[in-house]
């Protein structure tokens, strides 16, 4: 996960070496020598996306001189688009970004959940089924609106496979379990969010440079003094990722760059808006198509 970008630039050495100081964590170690099963676990998931994401941005910088119109991220990618738009630093996220992982993976084994993908179904019929399925010790509730036709629930295992039922009653054919280690962004999640709040408050925020969107509301959201609240919400409520590609779409923006590791963004905003383009920056031999989106 970014290591092409580390080995091509002194800058980003550099960068690898201040995140690590910052987080705690030896993320040269955990982004480029770990295996999968250590991967995955997310306090080391969260603070490597982070990383990856700022490396490929950093590159970006590098060879694309105008500054983006606009940032967004999903999930624990909102941490890398607000130091992206200056809104805190690059350390300051890396601290809240292992504290985030810590503070999750806590509560995955304190109060074991699961996930599922929604695939081909309305949002109102997900939420409503929800709604019917949920009850003390069995919560479930929609975690992330990533693009028409696929949303994920999140909760209790009961919950979950209670949805799942539902669901399948009424002509849902595809509710995928998720390889997770708990139910993110659900209520599950409230302690931890209470939690994350502490060292949310010992972070200067500060105006955003540019536009960022909240996952939160899916709006773009100004106010520097409103980002702890949202960010400690966006723990235990839903990713509108949906709501946000639309919202930016209609703000003027029509070139989308994915900056981290894959390319699963780029997909889901083409569903979303399919006027639009989108182009991952996974590595450096990705540079040369992303200039000539540019233009």
């Amino acid at each position: 996960m970014g290591l092409g970008f580390y080995e091509a630039d002194d800058s980003a050495r550099g960068l690898i070496e201040s995140l690590s100081t910052a987080s705690g964590i030896d993320l040269k170690a955990i982004c480029f020598g770990s295996d999968e099963h250590t991967l995955r676990q997310t306090e080391n998931a969260q603070p490597a996306l982070y990383s990856a994401g700022l490396l490929a941005l950093q590159a970006l910088r590098a060879v694309v001189k105008e500054f983006p119109s606009g940032v967004a991220g999903h999930s624990v990618g909102e941490y890398a688009a607000l130091a992206a738009a200056g809104a805190m630093t690059a350390d300051d996220g890396a601290r809240l970004v292992a504290a985030r992982g810590r503070l999750m993976a806590e509560a995955g084994r304190s109060r074991p959940g699961t996930m599922a993908a929604v695939i081909g179904a309305d949002d109102a019929l997900v939420e409503t089924v929800c709604s019917e399925a949920s009850k003390p010790g069995a919560e479930v509730v929609v975690a992330n609106y990533n693009s028409p036709g696929q949303v994920v629930i999140s909760g209790d295992a009961a919950g979950v496979d209670e949805a799942a039922r539902l669901l399948s009653e009424k002509g849902v054919k595809r509710v995928i379990r998720l390889n997770v280690s708990g139910a993110f962004h659900s209520p599950l999640m409230a302690d931890s969010a209470r939690r994350l709040a502490e060292s949310l408050r010992e972070v200067q925020f500060s105006q955003p440079e540019i536009p960022i969107w909240s996952n939160v509301t899916g709006q773009f959201e100004p106010d520097p003094l409103s980002w702890p609240g949202l960010l400690e919400r966006q723990l235990a409520s839903a990713v509108r990722w949906s709501q946000s590609v639309k919202s930016m779409v209609e703000s003027g923006i029509e070139l989308f760059i994915e900056c981290g590791p894959g390319e699963v963004l780029c997909g889901l905003i083409r569903r979303i808006a399919p006027e639009v383009k989108a182009v991952p920056l996974r590595e450096p031999s990705d540079l040369e198509a992303v200039v000539e989106a540019v233009g």
